[in-house]
């Protein structure tokens, strides 16, 4: 027995260094990701989230993810295999979109790095390090000419003989936080193996394929605990694709007032899922239909091509790139992890799948108004949902000879706040409620449809995320000398008090061109969550700028949250003139909780009390309000310093703490030491002074 345990712990640490890939973050705009070493984020790389890529909009959580996996290969014809020492007809190597045993043979990991323009703010909170990024933003360089505010550079070596350079590029200005740039650089260096062992020799007919599996199940579904969205959506079941832009003599490539002028790229959406307990027209969105019609899935994402050579002697963008715009089956057996780059008919099948061309009708115009549909094709078998591909090349790589490809990969649709009244104003008239709101559709006329009004709103959506492509465009051409916010304060102080919550920054923005104050922003109850709802609290300007500000309407037991954000006068805004550029929220938003404390006690004990006492489950909503706070129960008229213990009327032990922050409060979210709710009962609290006083208090919890 004790030898099969051995034997399975070996196998598990193992299995864990072939698997498990170092990573890096982009966690300063909107659009937050993590990047690997290895070329492409396979699927369950990561262990949070049911689709580990692509969070936005990231100001709501890092659940709002979109894809779920990622694929690189590279592939070329009459390739001769130093290691079989023999000329093949095909070669196929990758990265994704599912890992796989033999991939530690295929890609050679050689260097990843997080490089900054500079390091994120210092954020506190009663002397506590609260900023969102201090455990994600580990700078491992900075760069004070980078082009961008951070950027993933990731190295690795192929056994195809390819050496892959990646950069990606993000950005916190707000015209340009909804992308991220992806740089890839493929050269033949000839190096095969992870010794670093070199054969030189020309490869013909190359291919470079990525492989999108966008869903959109975000929060509205966990994958093991659905909350109002189907679990499918969790692999994309229903994603709808559409590609674009892959004929550059067709009208619409070539019309400026066309959405998509000079434009090549796809994108992809949540459509209806089978699955879902509403009707095909209802689902657009996947509302919450059961209680307050918030839609959770009413965005769209994709990438659009900023750059490929025509060859490796032309430096020049070829616009007739990506040659191979098809969809494909995410589940068929090209996309599966039993890949071998010794197996020819394995390879030759994923090889025509990189130059497959053009597809006469694009997913959506195959699909049309139903539900996913099974494909003839065995290519394009839906089971797992469909994704989508792009091809570039053929191209001959002598020795020495490189390849570069960019594009920008973003996403956009309705912000949260739309969101819920375009779904909240779809379920009223879906319940037939006696005081229906008016529906307007986009283009601002009325409707009494309230599944097209839901629905159009949604594909509003593909109107953003052209628009983000288009900056993502500018960007790139101008060589991204994009006009910038001025910088966040260096420091950002958030401190409780008894009758306040005192907020302090640094004043080094100041000197910034163009500065024109700042404007704070404040959550009750909730950070980083879907559910929470950001209120401006505060905005000065250069001529009224101060350094500091008192949150005087901050109520006793709630929790609280903060960002600040600088802010310039309007004229260097290169999408929206006249518009203030703002930093990024990211760079100080608070992650620990400020709330608003009484003075401590210091004579006595005779004011210890338990609030509310009894405590009832029916009243809770009118004594802290917010769902997230609705367990909650306050001790008041305690000492500076002391312990709390809490018993059960037997004397069992469920909870006790430290209080040191020599305030006269503490909140108990009814939670045991082991995290359990508690039940109804009476409950002793027990608290002692360092000096040996003591007193108790009983309380009552009704349920």
């Amino acid at each position: 027995m004790k030898k099969q345990i051995l034997f399975l712990v070996i196998f598990l640490v193992t299995c864990f260094n072939i698997y498990s890939q170092d990573i890096r973050w982009l966690r300063i705009g909107q659009l937050q990701t993590p990047i690997n070493e290895i070329g492409a984020e396979y699927e369950n790389e990561f262990p949070q989230g049911n689709t580990n890529y692509l969070s936005w909009p990231a100001l709501y959580g890092i659940d709002q993810n979109t894809c779920r996996m990622r694929g690189l290969w590279i592939g070329c014809k009459d390739f001769y295999d130093p290691v079989e020492k023999k000329l093949k007809g095909v070669k196929v190597i990758g990265s994704g979109p599912r890992d796989f045993s033999d991939r530690v043979n295929q890609i050679f990991e050689e260097e990843i790095k997080l490089v900054g323009k500079n390091l994120h703010p210092v954020v506190i909170v009663d002397d506590q390090k609260a900023g969102a990024l201090d455990n994600y933003d580990m700078l491992d360089s900075i760069d004070e000419n980078l082009p961008c505010d951070r950027m993933v550079i990731v190295k690795f070596n192929t056994s195809i003989g390819i050496s892959v350079t990646k950069k990606v590029y993000a950005f916190s200005q707000p015209n340009h936080d909804d992308y991220i740039i992806h740089e890839y650089i493929f050269k033949n260096t000839g190096i095969y193996n992870r010794a670093g062992n070199v054969y030189k020799q020309t490869l013909k007919d190359v291919w470079f394929y990525f492989v999108y599996r966008y869903a959109f199940a975000g929060v509205t579904s966990s994958g093991y605990g659905s909350t109002w969205g189907a679990f499918s959506s969790t692999w994309g079941n229903s994603t709808i694709n559409h590609a674009f832009g892959f004929n550059p003599n067709a009208p619409e490539f070539n019309d400026p007032n066309s959405p998509i002028y000079k434009m090549r790229g796809f994108y992809s959406w949540y459509g209806p899922n089978r699955d879902r307990p509403v009707s095909y027209d209802e689902d657009w969105g996947c509302p919450n239909e059961s209680e307050d019609g918030v839609l959770g899935s009413a965005k769209f994402a994709g990438c659009v091509t900023l750059h490929a050579d025509v060859s490796a002697k032309d430096k020049n963008d070829d616009i007739y790139q990506p040659k191979t715009t098809w969809f494909i089956g995410s589940d068929i057996n090209a996309m599966q992890a039993n890949v071998s780059q010794y197996d020819e008919v394995f390879m030759m099948d994923r090889y025509d799948i990189m130059r497959e061309g053009h597809a006469p009708k694009q997913h959506d115009e195959v699909v049309g108004n139903d539900y996913p549909i099974n494909y003839t094709d065995p290519r394009r078998q839906t089971g797992g949902g469909t994704s989508q591909g792009q091809g570039f090349g053929p191209y001959t790589l002598e020795p020495g000879d490189s390849i570069r490809i960019v594009f920008a990969e973003a996403v956009s649709g309705l912000s949260w706040e739309m969101a819920r009244i375009v779904g909240n104003n779809w379920l009223q008239w879906r319940n037939n409620s006696p005081s229906k709101p008016p529906l307007i559709l986009p283009d601002g006329s009325p409707t009494q449809n309230h599944n097209l009004y839901k629905k159009l709103w949604v594909y509003t959506g593909k109107d953003s995320i052209l628009k983000v492509f288009r900056s993502a465009i500018k960007n790139f051409n101008s060589n991204f000398k994009i006009p910038q916010a001025p910088p966040p304060p260096k420091t950002f102080k958030v401190t409780s008090g008894g009758d306040r919550i005192k907020l302090e920054w640094a004043d080094n923005a100041t000197s910034w061109p163009n500065f024109n104050g700042y404007v704070i922003y404040r959550a009750e109850g909730r950070v980083l969550d879907y559910r929470t709802k950001y209120e401006k609290i505060f905005e000065c300007d250069k001529s009224n700028v101060v350094h500091s500000f008192d949150d005087r309407t901050a109520k006793r037991g709630f929790d609280y949250y903060y960002f600040i954000q600088t802010k310039d006068d309007g004229s260097q805004n290169d999408i929206e003139p006249g518009k203030p550029l703002y930093s990024s929220p990211f760079w100080t938003i608070t992650t620990r909780p400020a709330t608003l404390q009484r003075p401590p006690v210091t004579s006595t004990l005779d004011s210890v009390r338990v609030v509310p006492n009894p405590y009832d489950i029916r009243a809770r909503i009118f004594q802290f309000g917010d769902k997230s706070q609705y367990d909650r129960i306050a001790f008041y008229g305690l000492p500076p310093v002391c312990k709390l213990k809490i018993f059960t009327e037997r004397g069992d032990l469920i909870w006790e703490k430290d209080h040191t922050r020599g305030t006269g409060d503490e909140l108990w979210d009814s939670l045991t030491k082991y995290g359990q709710i508690v039940s109804s009962g009476i409950y002793i609290l027990y608290v002692e002074t360092p000096d040996g006083r003591s007193v108790i208090r009983k309380f009552v919890i009704i349920r």
